[in-house]
């Protein structure tokens, strides 16, 4: 059953009071979250480390629910820079066509042989293969070209990169000089990219097909994406993570929300639960009582089946996995899916009062 309804729009003041249930997904909340610029390598990238901070995330969660408490704001993000002009690219390791175009780059074969013969690492599971796209998301991490198509390889670098839950590793095509007025169409050679990213990766979020560089086709083929499902790290201060089936729906000690674009990161929904409880015991009742974030449900949200970030529920009381009973919902014809949904409990409880 498709349902439309939608929680009263709660913008900035979204933790200032118990709400009622059912706690449906907050399309305004989803809506006003600032989303990364950046959903995968730059065009002319070889190579991107990983710089995501989970401690940094958290004091930026912080701070931002402790500015949305009281007025609202936005966070201003960081441009890129370019190549300078017709200057000579990192050689390209992997084979190329008999003859240089992009109609036999999708054709070539040997990339489609290596793509559907290449091992699935332990701990992954396979999410696609042999597609002629790159994963595209907002919850890039970084890039690494290898020598070789190398799925292990890529494994061990998503796996020494925090909060990394998945990887793409392709063939493209890519020009041996930066494309500019002096070399609009240069030869080509084949790079082999390992992406990472801090959600699953699906079929669906396979969507960059290529562009142009001037008159230079950029194209990929033998694209595999894997996913692991790994449990969020444990919070300090928290109990948890407690695995559940869906999203909480608990009848009662709802007090609001907060969803993060990107990176799939349990530790955002922490500092949400800790500042709205630090806000609310600076601004108690006349009676001395406040509500205490004692519990959160942290999942990922994602829409069409592409992930989209962080969606934490706040709670004054800790709920059961019997409760977890929201798995989804439309909005007119896109589908909002509930994954990897986990619980964390304060420990001690805070009983909300001065």
């Amino acid at each position: 059953m498709r349902s439309t309804c939608l929680v009263a729009a709660l913008a900035g003041l979204a933790y200032a009071a118990p709400k009622p249930s059912p706690q449906f997904i907050n399309f305004d909340e989803f809506d006003s979250a600032d989303v990364p610029a950046v959903t995968g390598p730059a065009l002319e990238a070889v190579s991107e480390p990983v710089v995501y901070s989970e401690p940094a995330a958290k004091a930026d969660a912080v701070a931002e629910v402790t500015q949305e408490l009281s007025a609202p704001g936005k966070r201003s993000l960081a441009a890129r820079g370019v190549n300078d002009p017709c200057s000579p690219q990192p050689d390209g390791y992997g084979p190329k066509p008999p003859v240089d175009s992009d109609a036999n780059f999708l054709a070539f074969s040997n990339f489609s042989d290596s793509a559907k013969t290449a091992a699935t690492p332990q701990g992954y599971a396979l999410s696609f293969s042999d597609l002629k796209a790159s994963v595209q998301l907002t919850s890039y991490l970084g890039l690494y070209t290898l020598k070789t198509y190398d799925t292990i390889k890529c494994q061990q670098l998503c796996d020494a990169a925090n909060l990394c839950s998945g990887f793409n590793i392709f063939y493209e095509r890519d020009p041996t000089l930066a494309p500019a007025e002096a070399c609009p169409k240069p030869a080509a050679f084949t790079n082999i990219k390992c992406t990472l990213w801090g959600s699953p990766v699906t079929p669906e979020s396979a969507k960059n097909q290529g562009q142009y560089r001037r008159d230079f086709h950029v194209v990929i083929a033998g694209s595999n994406g894997y996913s692991k499902n790994n449990p969020p790290n444990a919070e300090t201060g928290f109990t948890g993570p407690t695995p559940f089936g869906g999203a909480i729906n608990a009848p009662n000690s709802y007090i609001g929300q907060k969803f993060f674009a990107g990176v799939f990161d349990a530790g955002q929904c922490s500092g949400a639960c800790t500042a709205t409880t630090a806000y609310n015991k600076r601004h108690p009742r006349a009676d001395g009582t406040y509500d205490a974030c004692n519990f959160y449900n942290v999942y990922l949200l994602s829409k069409n089946n592409e992930p989209q970030g962080t969606y934490c529920s706040l709670y004054t009381k800790a709920w059961e996995k019997r409760y977890s009973t929201n798995y989804g919902q439309y909005r007119g014809s896109d589908y909002y899916s509930v994954s990897n949904s986990y619980g964390f409990t304060l420990a001690p409880q805070d009983p909300g009062h001065l």
